[in-house]
């Protein structure tokens, strides 16, 4: 229940005729969106600057970010400096798995908030310090809804969703994937066991975003990621 976006306020349906209230709320959720807006900019000014490649990953709980994100490290390490800022609500338990693959890591926790932001990101920034040229991974908190709405000043902001979710969600929380450049499709090696089609997933991905990038991946199995983890030194090479 978000204390900034207004995701655990409750709306009636029904009229009282308080619509300055509305307006108050509206003008409030405009204001903390602006200031984020500012900080974000200022921190992507300061990632230009390092060189930095900077990912911002977004998806509901479950959908295997971590899986992936450990994986990926697996490959790029000894090719890439990485650094990664892991959002939870409560727990350290995603950054204890990225810290034993022995790569810099900062855990936010969020409390009753659903997502990262930008002022959250510059904090745990000046602690890592990351290294000119590195890629820093923001995992975000797991979440649909908000995360889409808050700039950190990421390069990319990468959306992931696995086959277990359905192949409909595009279609259900078409925001995210509005707002994303990139689309990571988890899990494909499920999708014989599952009332899925990839195939249709990636479709409806196209169908909010014809400009997405996507990706099918089985973190686990290793299907994918030797796409995924080019695609990324290939970005990271353009900012040096």
């Amino acid at each position: 229940m978000c204390g900034t976006c207004g995701c655990g306020e409750h709306h009636h349906s029904h009229e009282h005729g308080h619509h300055h209230e509305e307006v108050a709320v509206i003008n409030l959720e405009q204001d903390i969106l602006q200031r984020n807006n500012l900080l974000a900019e200022r921190n992507r000014g300061y990632f230009e600057a390092k060189r930095l490649f900077v990912l911002n990953l977004m998806s509901s709980p479950g959908s295997g970010k971590t899986t992936l994100l450990e994986e990926t490290i697996r490959r790029l390490k000894g090719k890439q400096s990485i650094y990664v800022i892991e959002g939870d609500q409560q727990t350290s338990n995603d950054a204890d798995r990225i810290s034993a693959l022995d790569v810099p890591v900062f855990q936010v926790n969020t409390g009753t908030g659903c997502h990262l932001e930008a002022s959250m990101v510059n904090h745990a920034v000046k602690h890592l310090n990351p290294v000119e040229g590195s890629v820093l991974f923001v995992e975000n908190v797991g979440n649909l809804v908000c995360p889409a709405m808050f700039d950190l000043g990421e390069a990319r902001k990468v959306v992931i969703v696995s086959t277990t979710e359905g192949d409909d969600k595009p279609l259900k929380y078409p925001h995210i994937f509005a707002e994303a450049e990139v689309c990571v499709i988890n899990k494909i090696d499920l999708a014989p066991y599952l009332n899925t089609s990839v195939a249709e997933l990636k479709e409806n991905a196209l169908k909010v975003n014809h400009h997405l990038q996507i990706f099918e991946v089985s973190a686990l199995q290793g299907d994918g990621m030797d796409n995924w983890c080019n695609w990324l030194l290939a970005e990271c090479a353009k900012c040096k």
